[in-house]
């Protein structure tokens, strides 16, 4: 674990020390090989490359903005973001005394609910999306749209330039995955078995199972849990090549590939959610991401179907 790759000494006023946190560097990796492979690819369909380009950076902002948005509101952490604006001292931070009174939080102790608040209101902590907080589907289905709009008013071929997107969307996923498991977030349900790993006193898997009770102390060291940021990861990429082959040797009709990233993605997204244990909202048993995937299964099933036989009576007429 390591959640700032390089921290240096110098502080932007109102976001702190100036620092290059691990989980937003694969973020960023990841959108930087995604847009040049989609922009590559556009040339060598004889697109406008700088229409791919221009799509790529508008992907990035809208996917960002609106995988925060669903972050704040369904991650379990509204209220205190609120608070943290409003009135800090009803935000609690389950950390040691130490850590508290230390330079990185600079908080106020509690001696009798031993915990830390916050000594500061921060009105935009809910912005700084760089150290953790991004749901992924919330940037899909923000991005999406947004991204096909910008290619209708731009006179591009909207659904050929999307199946594309079908492959590089999970290809930079990926990599904002390796960024997640260096910071500790998004961590996996305890686990005996060999795929287990430890994360360090004071990580987030350590305070989540201090709040369950399955450790003494939040600063006392992680027992191992599954490695959920890496099995996403190995999703990710594993349905990025099926969609770029796929798209490559056995695309039947226009937007087929897109479908077939939706279903193979959110599949896999289902499954993996089941072994993971960071907040993240819940309703009747299952993860917000659970039910958007169950959702967006259904929709690209029916759709392909739809499509597949509108297909058929075109070749059959």
């Amino acid at each position: 674990m390591r959640p700032d790759l390089l921290t240096t000494g110098l502080k932007i006023p109102g976001f702190g020390a100036l620092e290059l946190p691990a989980y937003f560097t694969g973020v960023t990796i990841g959108f930087v090989v995604a847009i040049v492979l989609l922009w590559r690819w556009a040339k060598r369909q004889d697109f406008d490359a700088d229409t791919i380009l221009d799509f790529g950076i508008l992907m990035v902002v809208t996917g960002i903005l609106g995988a925060r948005i669903l972050s704040v509101i369904a991650d379990g952490h509204f209220k205190d973001y609120v608070h943290l604006c409003t009135d800090p001292i009803k935000v609690d931070w389950p950390i040691s005394k130490a850590a508290c009174m230390g330079e990185r939080y600079a908080g106020i102790w509690d001696p009798v609910r031993r915990v830390c608040h916050p000594d500061y209101r921060d009105c935009l902590s809910w912005i700084k999306f760089w150290r953790g907080g991004l749901a992924f589907y919330g940037g899909l289905l923000l991005s999406i749209p947004a991204g096909m709009l910008y290619l209708k008013v731009r006179k591009a071929p909207v659904v050929k330039i999307v199946d594309a997107a079908g492959w590089a969307i999970p290809l930079g996923l990926g990599w904002g995955r390796i960024g997640c498991f260096l910071n500790g977030c998004c961590y996996g349900s305890v686990t005996n078995s060999l795929a287990g790993v430890a994360f360090p006193a004071g990580s987030q898997a350590s305070l989540g199972q201090f709040k369950e009770g399955l450790v003494a102390s939040p600063q006392a060291a992680a027992l191992p849990v599954y490695p959920t940021q890496l099995f996403e990861a190995f999703i990710a990429f594993g349905v990025a090549l099926l969609c770029y082959l796929y798209m490559r040797t056995r695309q039947r009709f226009k937007g087929e590939t897109f479908l077939l990233f939706t279903i193979a993605y959110a599949a896999g997204r289902f499954v993996e959610e089941i072994f993971r244990r960071d907040d993240r909202g819940a309703l009747a048993g299952l993860s917000t991401s659970q039910l958007i995937a169950l959702a967006s299964i259904a929709v690209a099933a029916a759709l392909w179907a739809l499509l597949l036989r509108r297909r058929s009576r075109l070749l059959a007429g």
